[in-house]
């Protein structure tokens, strides 16, 4: 009888674990992002350094502090492609991170698809917004918008374990 009982506690400690692992993962860390009008979507121009913003409607965000590449973003804009492609760096990124199945207006497979097939252009945003990471925005045909977190060469290698070298900055002082 000791036996059952024990491994009746080992299964339902396990149950409880499990489903508080996957809670976490998928729900518990995000949080929803405050819209900031005139800041949400901007795009590196060919010429300069400093994100300008384009013209959107309809955002909405999520992010969570527990990983800096968790951020996503929908919105949709007027501003017609083929003008965006020829005043801001495009990017030849195909493969968007995936979003929490409950944040539905984020597809990265369809995404994905549209970069792919030439539907959409994905755009460098802005260089670091945390060490080594760059923010993307996609944009499709038909004017929706989307935002995420890319690692760049640097976070790549600060995040594996890698050298960073000497054209990366500095990593940050994580010791306080």
């Amino acid at each position: 009888m000791t036996g059952k009982f024990v491994a009746l506690v080992l299964l339902v400690s396990a149950l409880v674990a499990g489903g508080a692992l996957y809670y976490l993962q998928v729900y518990g860390f995000y949080a929803e992002v405050e819209p900031q009008p005139g800041r949400d979507v901007l795009l590196m121009p060919l010429q300069g350094d400093t994100p300008e913003p384009i013209a959107y409607a309809d955002f909405v965000a999520i992010d969570a502090d527990s990983s800096p590449i968790r951020y996503r973003a929908c919105f949709t804009t007027t501003d017609p492609l083929d003008a965006l492609r020829t005043h801001y760096v495009t990017l030849d990124l195909l493969s968007p991170r995936n979003a929490p199945g409950w944040f539905d207006c984020f597809d990265a497979a369809a995404l994905g698809t549209a970069l792919k097939d030439g539907s959409a252009t994905a755009f460098l945003s802005a260089k670091n917004v945390r060490y080594g990471v760059d923010r993307i925005v996609a944009i499709t045909e038909d004017g929706r918008g989307y935002v995420w977190h890319e690692l760049n060469d640097c976070g790549a290698k600060a995040y594996d374990g890698t050298v960073v070298g000497e054209e990366c900055p500095p990593l940050p002082d994580t010791t306080r």
